[in-house]
């Protein structure tokens, strides 16, 4: 089973979101669950022999798998784990568990859909992680749009045709860019779609810019940076809960996975050449979309803010070409990934309540319901990056790697923690504290198992990770060298000096 265990990681999923959509209507509903669940356990449990098998003394790829798909175009199924990518697919694996639990009583129409396209997704972002050949990347890469897309405007909000239509419309104009950059070397290669193959061309350096921003137009409306955020808040406030998770936990660690990958191997010049840019932008995100998630009333749009400006911690830590910085934007992808999710699934349970998302339709929220509160300002301390929390790992080591780098960044990017702390605990203030502001409030129920199990199994992610992360940096840490020696420190422009 270990030479196929990638494969049957990807495939798996899908097989098992196509036999529950072949449960039919809501009549089978509860099959649906149930397959929905055990699949996702079951997926989840197999994924751990990637990290029990792994081993972390070489960069080399793993568990790897290389066969002929479309031998006249040298087009291969290939796919392989490093140490970057393997920590993200036990993200992917376990945020599914948690969402069939977070979706099993709140939806109730077209449930066989909806678990299956959760499902179907699990196993083309899993292929996403996975691949090594260039076409698979990019079948997979836009594969996961789709049901995406279903979730958002089948199952959102009011507006989820305008959020699904910007989600779509910016994700695959940027991605046909990639195509392109990947059609040239696929030319300059003699005809292979091979990924490690690109790491050793003889590039220019004026082909590597034009490679480098023809990637950064997918992976930036990705992450998302500044300017080509604004889809993000759209797709969240629409989204239904388990759309959100998703969305903030796994999809947007596609751009950070996406420059390390592609971008800084391929072409290193044009990554120290275009240092300041993706530094500058960086910041912008960290500072100025902090400040804009200070004023929002709506509780789903602050969260959405705030992962544009954490996940400018993982930007930042790339682009400053040392190895805490690596390694503290490979943590921010992963302790953001809990804690985004669970503050979005902390979002959802009071809206299933109360049908609102607005700060201030809330208030005195722990008296009525002690257990939540407890839960709820755990992820928020987290999301202000409080120590012994997954939060203040990644972000730590970024903002070490930053000072190494130049002092002003590491100050600059030092601010988040103040102006994350501000929009947080403001919200934490008014929804949590204070005395209970009407009836429907005082009426609310405390979570249910459920919930508790939901939410818990993020808690405990949260707080082991934040007391002993060394488990999850052993993993990466050769991988990450190894990616740093190849990009050569010593090519880092003045900026970065």
């Amino acid at each position: 089973m270990e030479n196929k265990l990638l494969s049957l990681l990807i495939w798996l999923p899908i097989v098992a979101g196509v036999l529950v959509l072949a449960t039919g209507n809501d009549q089978r509903a509860g099959i649906a669950r149930k397959l929905a669940l055990g699949f996702s356990v079951i997926i989840f449990l197999l994924s751990f022999s990637l990290y029990s098998g792994f081993d972390a003394g070489t960069a080399n790829m793993q568990f790897t798998e290389h066969y002929s798909w479309i031998s006249a175009f040298n087009i291969y199924y290939s796919i392989g784990v490093d140490g970057i990518s393997m920590p993200l697919i036990l993200l992917t694996t376990l945020l599914t568990v948690v969402v069939v639990i977070a979706s099993w009583q709140v939806i109730t129409e077209r449930v066989a859909q909806y678990m299956a396209a959760f499902l179907i997704m699990e196993g083309v972002m899993i292929g996403v992680f996975s691949a090594l050949d260039a076409v698979l990347f990019y079948v997979f890469w836009e594969t996961m749009l789709i049901p995406m897309f279903l979730i958002i405007g089948i199952w959102g909000g009011p507006n989820r045709i305008y959020a699904t239509i910007k989600f779509f419309l910016y994700t695959l104009l940027g991605s046909l860019l990639m195509l392109v950059a990947l059609l040239y070397l696929y030319n300059v290669s003699d005809g292979s779609f091979r990924i490690l193959d690109y790491h050793a061309l003889p590039l220019t350096l004026k082909a590597q810019i034009l490679i480098f921003l023809a990637l950064f137009s997918a992976f930036a409306v990705k992450v998302p940076m500044f300017p080509v955020h604004t889809w993000l808040p759209d797709a969240h406030v629409e989204a239904p809960t388990g759309g959100s998770v998703i969305l903030a936990a796994i999809m947007l660690k596609m751009g950070g996975y996406g420059f390390i990958r592609l971008s800084l191997p391929i072409t290193p010049d044009a990554s120290h050449e275009l240092a300041w840019l993706m530094i500058t932008l960086s910041l912008i995100a960290v500072v100025y979309i902090a400040l804009v998630a200070l004023v929002q009333q709506d509780m789903k749009k602050l969260i959405a803010y705030s992962s544009i400006s954490h996940m400018g911690f993982v930007t930042l830590g790339l682009f400053i070409f040392n190895a805490q910085g690596a390694e503290g934007a490979m943590m921010q992808m992963i302790s953001h990934g809990f804690i985004s999710g669970a503050l979005f699934l902390c979002v959802g349970v009071l809206y299933d309540r109360t049908h609102s998302r607005m700060i201030d339709a809330y208030g005195g929220i722990a008296t009525p319901m002690p257990v939540f509160a407890a839960l709820f300002v755990l992820f928020a301390m987290a999301n202000t990056g409080l120590p012994g929390t997954s939060g203040f790992v990644g972000e730590f080591l970024v903002i070490l790697g930053s000072f190494q780098a130049n002092p002003w960044f590491a100050i600059i990017a030092a601010l988040t923690l103040i102006f994350g702390a501000a929009y947080t605990l403001w919200m934490v203030k008014r929804v949590i504290y204070g005395k209970v502001i009407n009836k429907d409030v005082a009426a609310l129920e405390d979570v249910n198992s459920r919930e508790i199990l939901m939410l818990g199994i993020l808690a405990a992610m949260v707080l082991v990770v934040g007391i002993w992360p060394n488990p999850v940096l052993e993993v990466m840490h050769t991988s990450i060298e190894n990616l740093l020696r190849h990009v050569d420190i010593s090519k880092c422009p003045l900026i970065c000096r």
